[in-house]
């Protein structure tokens, strides 16, 4: 039935819309024509939710240029666009498949921090993982890989696949670590060779051998004598015809390693497709002599045998086959069994007319004995063909009997008619055996060029790998691995050697049998995909409905898309996944018709809409629109049975804001001789300039994005000794230090390793030794830099002075640099063991002290090492703290203990988005990246640079959100930590960043939430801004908490009670690295065995929609929630703010 639009609707857009929408089920060109007649009628008055919707459509018809000037005009027309996650999701698809990259993530992004649990996002994780390995960014692929592993919904690559692709990220993070020990790059090089030979979801064919030849290359230059890499090879180059090259390289393979049985099979599999049956039998012979259960050797025997009309020779092989536990599909094997048990009975003997091109002609008994005297002796290569043939011609003389061969005798069909009238039909021998006519002599192995049919170009891996736009949403014909009636077809075309090969070729009689592998990985497994080869096939008439992705562009924001029809046989069945060549040139050279026809332009030239800088969507300040003094009563019953409303429900946000954005730099630009303004500095005399309060009023003041106090330690006689190396070795030698080695660079610059060019990558290695051993190392590093400078004494009385040093400072520039070693992330809070230390830190004004109650971190309630907690720093000249903003945009203090010098730089926090562009740019993660800005870049951005001295005694205060890296100049300790002013402006960033660490699928240090929650039981708030923020905030997670639990009522899922401990950390879930308040979710398993695992909402439901297997455990009773939200009220001002 295909519902027809009505002109009498016109004017009657939503019921149009929902026309429409029934009619995409049936015939989606036609919907496309209802929605293009609909925005023509509508003479300029359109729902911007047409667009969006043709825009759907047009992606499902893979009519890409016509789908992104849909997607424009809705984009254009719809202020809050953002809150539309099936718009983002078709539009990130559509960039996806333009290989706009930068684009895709922003949008993929957005739609995860709208709405988590979002139906397709398991299709969002595999290509955020795709696009940031492409991005190098390596961390953040593994993690994003990771995320699609747990989700149990629908994907278009299987758990398996996924597996396979989390492993190849993590191969190639391995490779890139610095002095890597030979044996462990050789056998990463040879798993990742493996990997891309066997595994078809890493990309076309010809790429992937390209690229698992040259992995074996490299692991057999890091060691020339592994035996399993150099067969490895062998199989490589067998599958793209190689075979001087393979037979080389599997000689070496017996060369370097004891006699393998797989070597010698996949030898014999060479000889037989080269036509040399006598060679291929005792490759086999030696197969099975060294594995008697090698079931894929004795499979290719009893093909050869087979091919060379000896039935019964072939039968012992096959039935030798079946006796190994390595067998997969002995049922085939046992049909072929009896097919050529009536073969035998019913059969003439072979005449000179049935003689074949291949011809053995030794039994498998006499092969054996044969094999067996040959072994004895010196291996040659003709022994084994000789003692055959003496054999031969011994057995003729006595019979009187000889048979000829001839090689172009009359050919035969591979499968004769059984002679039974009703007989059943021989089943096939195998994946690679290609039935039709053929002589009976041929061996059923295909040509090693010969590929199932690859619709794609070589060059482009995502379309090989069919994860470009619209994976699962395509209409045309074609499909993998499905027949004319949408049944699984194995493939009659794939290469004898393109995967783990099965050299025999047994079918898989029904789908769930997967080929017989003729080797395992070196890890013992092999891919479900790689296993068997399937065929492209025309299974999906024009007319195919979408599959379910259809669903997930439908939903979330209209209408128009609420209508699902029920899943029908063609949406979920192979048959609806079309091939890829369907629409390609369609799909770049067309262009949009109907209104749409004046937008449709080449993507080529197309400049995106910009989702995430656009300057008429800054975020809103506002207030809710769900006001924030009734009480808790009011709002539960006010929450009740809402659900998400197309937003988040753990976005601590204001409801108009859109997702986070990275913030446009300040205008106007400031002049070029600005962009060096001075440090404010400020200089102590004594313990009452530290006190005076207008110091910290200074300080936290928003305008000064650093402040230098000079002279601390003596105003207030600080003992810095305490923290020198000296007492640190005599207090605690064998505490923990992380070390980071590094290039010695000057401050303002940095070089790559060859130092030809600057960049923005600060590279390091990480280790780990103790404090004793550091401290010999920093001394040792003292005396040999002393050592240097009376050896350049010596040097300038020898030479000018200025000569020698214009020749090296450009020779220093561009290295070769020194290597340095720079003790960071040292913990010094047990105060058990650093007890002196931190009692020595309360001499410090409460402001900058560690532990005050002004300071949000003490309210957290945990430790959080390096921000409510004190770390040191022990350094050499040229020790690097990399580019970064403290976690949550929090204020930092940092203490040079001396006694040398440090140079740092700061940039103002209004143009961390600007520093946040440059590392993408430079492919650099800028929240978890190590990056050292170049100077020039930021100059010529127009970013102001601060950059001053830091002088043993002196005091950094870095403010709110200041982007900061620095250099110590000598030798020297710092002491550092985080600190949390009580202002609404510290809180307003603090909870912008924790929504973007979220957009970006980064881990929050500090829990807002838990610390929103704590703020209001402890303190009193007479800031109205900051009153309002925190109060919005529990407002938010007292839903949450009641949306949840109504869920778990409704699913009849109670709730454990579990009430937090003394000092227990905010919980985060396992999987996705978000804060979760309140309700844990864990799985039973773990709280079986009181690990409690924890998990949000959104990622246990992915891993079970019913959460089955979850126990869900409640930390606060709701009650108590309420209370501390009714009593959390606004306290009168008892000063001027100082914020």
């Amino acid at each position: 039935m295909t519902v027809a639009w009505s002109p009498s609707l016109r004017g009657r857009d939503s019921l149009g819309a929902r026309v429409c929408a029934v009619e995409i089920r049936l015939e989606p060109e036609s919907a496309v024509r209802c929605y293009e007649s609909l925005i023509l009628k509508a003479e300029g008055k359109v729902d911007p939710e047409f667009f969006c919707q043709l825009g759907h459509f047009n992606l499902l018809l893979e009519e890409y240029p016509k789908a992104l000037s849909a997607y424009q005009r809705y984009y254009s027309l719809q202020s809050d666009y953002w809150k539309n996650a099936a718009f983002l999701y078709g539009l990130g698809m559509l960039y996806f498949h333009y290989n706009a990259f930068q684009w895709a993530i922003k949008a993929f992004q957005e739609v995860l921090y709208i709405d988590p649990g979002f139906s397709r996002a398991k299709e969002i994780h595999l290509r955020l993982g795709l696009m940031f390995k492409v991005n190098t960014d390596y961390e953040s692929s593994l993690k994003h890989f990771q995320l699609a592993l747990i989700d149990s919904n629908h994907c278009t690559l299987s758990k398996a696949e996924s597996k396979y692709r989390a492993a190849k990220e993590a191969y190639e993070s391995l490779l890139q670590t610095e002095d890597l020990p030979a044996q462990v790059k050789a056998a990463t090089l040879q798993q990742l060779g493996w990997m891309h030979h066997t595994v078809e979801q890493l990309g076309d064919k010809a790429n992937k051998d390209s690229y698992a030849i040259q992995c074996l290359q490299k692991s057999l230059e890091a060691d020339p004598n592994s035996g399993q890499s150099w067969y490895f090879l062998g199989r490589c180059y067998s599958s793209i015809g190689k075979v001087q090259d393979a037979f080389i390289s599997y000689r070496q393979s017996i060369d370097k390693s004891e006699a393998s049985a797989d070597t010698w099979c996949s030898i014999g599999v060479l000889y037989q497709q080269q036509n040399q049956p006598m060679d291929a039998l005792q490759a086999y012979i030696c197969a099975v002599q060294l594995d008697h259960s090698h079931a894929a050797a004795w499979m290719d025997l009893g093909t050869l045998y087979e091919s060379c009309n000896q039935p019964q020779d072939a039968i012992k092989c096959y039935v030798n086959a079946t006796r190994s536990k390595a067998c997969s599909n002995t049922p085939a094997l046992a049909a072929r069994i009896r097919y050529l048990q009536v073969r035998a009975t019913h059969t003439l003997p072979v005449g000179p007319h049935r003689s074949t091109r291949l011809c053995v002609r030794v039994s498998l008994r006499v092969a054996f004995v044969l094999n067996a005297v040959c072994l004895t002796c010196a291996f040659l290569t003709r022994k084994f063909t000789v003692g055959c043939n003496f054999y031969l011609q011994m057995k003729q003389s006595s019979s009187g009997q000889i048979r000829a061969s001839l090689p172009n005798g009359p050919s035969l069909p591979a499968h004769p008619a059984p002679l039974l009238a009703n007989g059943p039909q021989p089943p096939s021998v195998g994946n690679n055996h290609t039935p039709g006519t053929r002589t009976n002599g041929d061996v059923p192995y295909l040509h090693p060029n010969t590929l199932p049919h690859n619709c794609t170009s070589p060059g482009d891996t995502w379309r090989s790998q069919r994860l470009n736009s619209t994976q699962g949403l395509q209409k045309g014909p074609g499909s993998h691995w499905a027949g004319p009636n949408g049944d699984r077809t194995l493939s009659s075309s794939a290469s004898a050697d393109g995967g783990p090969h099965n050299q025999v070729g047994l079918p898989a009689t029904t789908p769930s049998e997967p080929a017989v592998n003729h080797l395992s990985s070196p890890s013992s497994t092999s891919s479900p995909a790689s296993s068997s080869s399937q065929t492209v096939t025309s299974g999906a008439p024009h007319g195919t409905g979408p599959t379910k992705e259809s669903a997930a562009l439908q939903a979330n924001g209209s209408t128009a898309a609420n209508h699902h029809s029920p899943d029908r046989s063609s949406a979920s069945s192979p048959a609806s996944s079309p091939s890829p060549r369907c629409a390609a040139p369609a799909a770049v050279n067309g262009s949009g018709g109907g209104a749409c026809s004046e937008d449709s332009r080449s993507p080529l030239k197309l400049e995106p809409p910009e989702l995430c800088i656009k300057a008429a969507f800054k975020q809103s300040r506002s207030s809710s629109t769900v006001s924030i003094y009734p009480t808790s009563t009011d709002v539960l019953k006010a929450c009740r049975n809402l659900g998400k409303n197309g937003l988040s429900s753990s976005s601590i946000l204001l409801n108009k804001c859109p997702p986070p954005r990275l913030p446009p730099p300040p205008s106007p630009p400031l002049a070029k001789d600005k962009l060096n303004p001075p440090t404010p500095s400020i200089y102590l005399e004594n313990k009452r300039d530290a006190f005076f309060p207008p110091l910290h009023q200074f300080c936290t003041n928003p305008s000064n994005p650093v402040t230098v106090i000079r002279g601390l330690a003596g105003a207030l006689k600080l003992d810095l000794g305490l923290f020198s190396t000296k007492t640190l070795v005599e207090a605690n030698p064998e505490h923990l230090v992380e070390v980071r080695t590094q290039l010695c660079q000057p401050a303002d610059e940095n070089w790559d390793a060859s130092g030809l060019k600057k960049q923005w990558r600060c590279e390091s290695i990480r280790s780990y030794t103790t404090i004793s051993t550091y401290a010999q190392y920093q001394a040792s590093s003292f005396q040999e830099s002393l050592r240097e400078e009376n050896e350049k004494k010596g040097q300038k009385e020898l030479s000018d002075s200025e000569a020698t040093s214009s020749e090296t400072v450009p020779r220093r520039r561009k290295g070769p640099f020194k290597q340095v070693k720079f003790g960071t992330n040292i913990d010094v809070s047990d105060e058990k063991k650093w007890k002196l230390q931190l009692q020595e830190l309360s001499k410090l004004p409460a402001f900058a002290r560690v532990v005050s109650a002004g300071n949000l971190l003490s309210h957290v309630g945990h430790s959080i090492l390096g921000m409510n907690t004190v770390q040191l720093f022990m350094k050499v000249p040229g020790s690097r703290t990399p580019g970064h903003q403290e976690h949550n945009n929090f204020c930092a203090v940092n203490i040079n203990i001396g006694p040398g010098d440090c140079e740092w730089f700061a940039v103002p926090e209004p143009y961390w988005g600007v520093m946040s562009e440059f590392c993408e740019k430079n492919n650099i993660n800028f929240l978890k990246g190590s990056w050292w800005p170049n100077l020039e870049d930021l100059y010529e951005a127009n970013v102001p640079v601060y950059r001053f001295i830091q002088r043993p005694g002196d005091l950094v205060w870095l403010n709110t959100g200041t982007v900061h890296w620095g250099q110590a100049i000598g030798w020297c300790n710092n002491i550092s930590w985080s600190v949390g002013p009580l202002t609404a402006y510290q809180y307003k960033l603090a909870v912008e960043r924790y929504e973007w660490n979220k957009l970006q699928s980064v881990k929050s240090m500090v829990p807002m939430v838990h610390l929103s929650w704590n703020m209001a039981r402890n303190i009193k708030v007479s800031d109205h801004k900051l009153f309002e923020m925190i109060k919005f905030c529990l407002l938010r997670t007292l839903k949450q908490c009641q949306t949840i639990k109504e869920a778990l009522v409704s699913a009849g899922k109670e709730t454990v009670w579990h009430r937090r401990s003394r000092d227990e950390p905010a919980h985060y879930c396992s999987i996705c690295e978000v804060e979760v308040f309140n309700l844990l979710f864990v799985t039973s398993h773990s709280y079986s065995r009181k690990s409690c695992v924890v998990q949000c909402q959104d990622c246990a439901r992915k891993a079970s929609s019913e959460l089955d297997g979850f126990v869900v455990l409640q930390q606060f009773r709701m009650e108590d929630l309420m209370q501390v939200y009714d009593q959390f009220s606004l306290a009168p001002a008892l000063h001027s703010s100082s914020s």
